[in-house]
Protein backbone atom coordinates (compact mmCIF):
# COMPACT_ATOMS: atom_id res chain seq x y z
CA UNK A 1 0.00 0.00 0.00
CA UNK A 2 1.13 3.28 -1.08
CA UNK A 3 0.07 6.53 0.97
CA UNK A 4 -0.73 9.27 -0.56
CA UNK A 5 -0.80 12.83 0.45
CA UNK A 6 -3.16 14.00 -1.64
CA UNK A 7 -6.38 13.08 -3.38
CA UNK A 8 -8.89 14.31 -6.72
CA UNK A 9 -12.12 15.98 -5.50
CA UNK A 10 -14.41 17.48 -8.71
CA UNK A 11 -13.79 21.22 -8.85
CA UNK A 12 -18.21 21.17 -9.11
CA UNK A 13 -18.47 19.16 -6.04
CA UNK A 14 -20.94 21.59 -4.57
CA UNK A 15 -23.14 21.75 -7.41
CA UNK A 16 -22.95 17.96 -8.07
CA UNK A 17 -26.67 16.68 -8.59
CA UNK A 18 -25.91 13.71 -5.27
CA UNK A 19 -24.28 16.56 -3.34
CA UNK A 20 -26.90 18.48 -3.38
CA UNK A 21 -29.72 15.41 -2.42
CA UNK A 22 -27.46 14.59 0.57
CA UNK A 23 -27.44 18.46 1.59
CA UNK A 24 -30.95 17.95 1.15
CA UNK A 25 -31.39 15.43 4.02
CA UNK A 26 -30.76 16.18 7.85
CA UNK A 27 -27.30 15.53 9.05
CA UNK A 28 -26.53 15.56 5.13
CA UNK A 29 -23.35 18.08 5.83
CA UNK A 30 -22.00 16.39 8.03
CA UNK A 31 -22.10 12.77 5.92
CA UNK A 32 -20.62 14.81 3.28
CA UNK A 33 -17.71 15.45 5.31
CA UNK A 34 -17.14 12.30 6.33
CA UNK A 35 -17.09 11.41 2.68
CA UNK A 36 -14.71 14.02 1.88
CA UNK A 37 -12.74 12.11 5.43
CA UNK A 38 -13.10 8.99 3.59
CA UNK A 39 -11.68 10.22 0.20
CA UNK A 40 -8.51 11.41 2.47
CA UNK A 41 -8.38 8.05 4.55
CA UNK A 42 -8.41 5.84 1.39
CA UNK A 43 -5.48 7.84 -0.33
CA UNK A 44 -3.58 7.88 3.07
CA UNK A 45 -3.84 3.94 3.37
CA UNK A 46 -3.93 2.63 0.05
CA UNK A 47 -7.17 1.16 0.47
CA UNK A 48 -8.29 1.81 -3.22
CA UNK A 49 -11.13 3.14 -2.07
CA UNK A 50 -11.89 0.33 0.63
CA UNK A 51 -13.28 2.12 4.15
CA UNK A 52 -13.24 -0.83 6.94
CA UNK A 53 -16.06 -0.70 9.10
CA UNK A 54 -14.03 -0.11 11.60
CA UNK A 55 -12.48 2.95 10.51
CA UNK A 56 -15.78 4.55 10.60
CA UNK A 57 -14.99 6.45 13.52
CA UNK A 58 -11.67 7.32 12.19
CA UNK A 59 -13.44 9.59 9.51
CA UNK A 60 -15.78 11.14 12.33
CA UNK A 61 -18.60 8.89 10.90
CA UNK A 62 -22.18 7.48 12.34
CA UNK A 63 -24.12 4.46 11.35
CA UNK A 64 -26.48 7.57 10.11
CA UNK A 65 -23.70 8.70 7.48
CA UNK A 66 -23.09 5.84 6.57
CA UNK A 67 -26.66 4.96 5.43
CA UNK A 68 -27.20 8.23 3.74
CA UNK A 69 -23.52 7.35 1.82
CA UNK A 70 -25.10 4.48 0.72
CA UNK A 71 -28.72 5.53 0.10
CA UNK A 72 -27.48 8.15 -2.07
CA UNK A 73 -24.72 6.41 -3.93
CA UNK A 74 -21.81 7.61 -3.17
CA UNK A 75 -20.61 4.17 -1.18
CA UNK A 76 -21.34 0.92 -1.85
CA UNK A 77 -21.68 -1.72 0.89
CA UNK A 78 -19.54 -4.68 0.60
CA UNK A 79 -18.33 -6.87 3.16
CA UNK A 80 -16.21 -5.83 6.32
CA UNK A 81 -17.08 -2.07 5.22
CA UNK A 82 -17.57 0.42 1.98
CA UNK A 83 -16.16 0.90 -0.88
CA UNK A 84 -16.09 4.51 -2.40
CA UNK A 85 -18.09 4.81 -5.85
CA UNK A 86 -16.31 4.79 -8.89
CA UNK A 87 -12.75 5.53 -6.73
CA UNK A 88 -10.87 3.72 -9.70
CA UNK A 89 -12.39 5.69 -12.12
CA UNK A 90 -11.18 9.32 -10.62
CA UNK A 91 -8.45 8.17 -8.18
CA UNK A 92 -5.08 6.89 -9.08
CA UNK A 93 -4.58 3.04 -7.89
CA UNK A 94 -2.46 1.74 -5.38
CA UNK A 95 0.13 0.44 -7.92
CA UNK A 96 -0.07 3.48 -10.05
CA UNK A 97 1.04 5.66 -6.82
CA UNK A 98 3.72 3.41 -5.86
CA UNK A 99 4.99 3.99 -9.55
CA UNK A 100 4.56 7.91 -8.91
CA UNK A 101 6.63 8.09 -5.76
CA UNK A 102 9.86 5.96 -6.69
CA UNK A 103 9.77 7.83 -10.13
CA UNK A 104 9.58 11.20 -8.11
CA UNK A 105 12.09 9.52 -5.82
CA UNK A 106 14.25 9.15 -8.46
CA UNK A 107 14.02 12.66 -10.55
CA UNK A 108 14.77 14.12 -7.01
CA UNK A 109 17.78 11.94 -6.50
CA UNK A 110 18.77 12.83 -10.11
CA UNK A 111 18.32 16.49 -9.22
CA UNK A 112 19.83 16.80 -5.61
CA UNK A 113 23.00 15.14 -7.34
CA UNK A 114 23.23 17.66 -9.52
CA UNK A 115 23.20 20.09 -6.60
CA UNK A 116 25.59 18.56 -4.74
CA UNK A 117 27.85 16.07 -6.63
CA UNK A 118 28.89 14.19 -3.52
CA UNK A 119 25.03 12.62 -3.80
CA UNK A 120 24.88 9.58 -6.09
CA UNK A 121 21.56 8.99 -8.12
CA UNK A 122 19.55 6.71 -7.03
CA UNK A 123 19.17 3.98 -9.59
Amino acid sequence: MAAMSWVRVDAALASNPKVLALLSERGGDHALCVYVFALGYSAQQGTDGFIPSIALGLIHGRSRDSSLLVTLGFWLEIPGGFEINDWREYQPSDEEAQRRSEKAKKAAAVRWSKKRPELKAVK
